[in-house]
């Protein structure tokens, strides 16, 4: 059976370098270069019948996703310091700390295949951000990139079936 409808040539499973991160509104996260894992975790409600063997039942119970942290490049984009300020802004003064009416953002994170068609995408849904680095500790010896994180608590997340796989494009020798 193969992996790939479309493209049953194809025997390599995507990678995880390409992809880009929008809002709901379709406003693209600039210079995200790592979404950490979707995970969500169901816990496990065991019953058991008086009258049943020694052995218990299991039903799924509550399920709870994890946050997602979003890391990028510091740059003058505002979105991530603007967005954490919504929870918490320091000089907003008593009892104007966290904006209720916008805080919280769906998200999509889109993943590419090589030739950068989008093959994936994934819809978070009520994100907020909960923690935010605005840069790494900084050192002057370091030869390294300064990154901003911004971690995302999210009620949870589904993959959108709309986007399907994309045909990918035929390879074509270059003229001689």
């Amino acid at each position: 059976m193969t992996m790939f409808t479309k493209n049953p040539e194809r025997f390599d499973p995507y990678k995880n370098f390409k992809f880009r991160v929008k809002t709901e509104d379709g406003v693209y996260v600039a210079g995200v270069s790592k979404v950490s894992a979707l995970k969500r975790t169901t816990d496990v409600v065991k019953y058991r019948e008086g009258g049943d063997p020694s052995s218990s039942r299991k039903s799924p119970g509550h399920t709870e996703y994890e946050a997602v942290t979003l890391e990028r490049g510091v740059t003058h984009d505002l979105l991530f310091e603007q967005w954490a300020n919504k929870v918490w802004n320091y000089g907003s003064g008593l009892g104007a700390e966290v904006s209720l009416k916008d805080f919280r953002k769906n998200l999509i994170i889109e993943i590419y295949n090589e030739a950068g068609q989008l093959a994936i995408a994934y819809k978070l849904y009520r994100c907020w951000p909960s923690e935010y680095q605005a840069f790494p500790e900084l050192d002057a010896a370091a030869n390294a990139i300064a990154i901003q994180t911004l971690k995302l608590e999210n009620e949870g997340w589904e993959r959108d079936y709309d986007i399907t796989e994309p045909t990918e494009p035929s390879f074509v020798e270059p003229a001689a």
